[in-house]
């Protein structure tokens, strides 16, 4: 491991003048996976700003009827808000399908939006990876990749986003709020990650030295009747290998509302917007929920060994909101 330095921070200009000084300095949130790469050798940072003690670790009240998320919120802490579980609840779900206890108590929430991809190539220093080496290759593409994309990838990067809360809160049209030298700004969630196109060592639209201060959930009505599936190879602690956030909003037998967000398909969560279409108005059955999910997986390019993806995704949207409709109709 580099040798660093370390310095704690109590205000937010504060930070931004650190990280301003030191474009080799990283901001520390839990460190949940910051530090696990430095440990590899793929994160070399010359000095840690710590976050954790900045006012940003409250959740309340948005105008209209939203929430806002700081930035230092725990995912234990984000889990567990009655506000939070009452009007998000594929939101927690998600959360609490994440990771194990102790790591949820440690993680924050804008640490977790910037986790990196688990490939097994980009955290092996020793293999081509054009994600942390930009041009060298992806050695996944022929190799091992049961567990990779099937949706907007390239022969450049076929890594998938690890986030099971950055699922739901795409689902839910999520904000992320930041701030740097030049002032504060904010971006949707949808343009947050970019598409891996040429160039997947930019996996974010946030400015150079930004500071991520919140999550803004606008007031989505439907999200009250949410839910969160992971599907992993083992029932402990575990990274999905297909999750969907839906929720689903069914009036005389008729689709009013839905929301669909696919994760561990695509480099990042991935909003199913061609289901979302074909669902709304549409017979709250089966058959409609089948065609939805097949519309969406069209585009589906799955590589020799992770096509059972498009069936295992298939199955799992069909399945909860079949469950989403039987739970409104009781």
């Amino acid at each position: 491991m580099r040798e660093f330095g370390y310095q704690r921070v109590h205000d937010v200009s504060g930070a931004l003048a650190l990280l301003g000084a030191d474009p080799e300095a990283r901001y520390l949130g839990g460190g949940t996976n910051l530090v696990d790469l430095m440990k590899t050798g793929v994160e070399r940072p010359a000095r840690l700003v710590d976050v954790r003690e900045l006012p940003l670790d409250g959740i309340e009240s948005a105008p209209g009827g939203g929430l806002r998320i700081g930035a230092t919120v725990t995912n234990g802490d984000l889990a567990a808000h009655p506000e939070v579980r009452r009007r998000y609840p594929a939101l927690s779900q998600a959360v609490l399908a994440g990771a194990s206890g102790q790591l949820r108590n440690m993680a924050t929430v804008g640490g977790n939006l910037l986790q990196r991809t688990r490939c097994g190539y980009f955290a092996d220093v020793s293999q081509p990876c054009n994600k942390r080496e930009p041009g060298s290759g992806c050695p996944a593409v022929t190799g091992e990749h049961h567990n990779h994309a099937i949706l907007g990838a390239t022969e450049h990067c076929v890594a998938v986003h690890p986030s099971d809360m950055g699922v739901a809160l795409t689902a839910f049209d999520a904000v992320v709020t930041y701030e740097t030298a030049d002032g504060p700004g904010e971006l949707p969630l949808a343009e947050f990650y970019l598409p891996v196109g040429d160039t997947p060592h930019l996996e974010t639209g946030l400015p150079a030295g930004a500071l991520i201060t919140g999550v803004t959930l606008p007031p989505v009505p439907v999200a009250a009747r949410s839910r969160y599936r992971k599907v992993r190879e083992r029932a402990s602690y575990a990274f999905a290998i297909g999750s969907v956030a839906a929720a689903l909003d069914v009036q005389g037998g008729v689709v009013r509302d839905v929301r669909l967000a696919f994760g561990a398909v695509a480099s990042r969560p991935w909003r199913a917007r061609t289901a979302e279409r074909l669902l709304t108005g549409a017979p709250a059955d089966a058959g409609s929920f089948e065609a939805a999910a097949d519309a969406e997986l069209a585009a589906a390019a799955p590589l020799p060994h992770n096509g059972y993806k498009v069936t295992l995704m298939r199955n799992l949207v069909v399945a909860e909101l079949t469950r989403l409709t039987e739970e409104a109709a009781r």
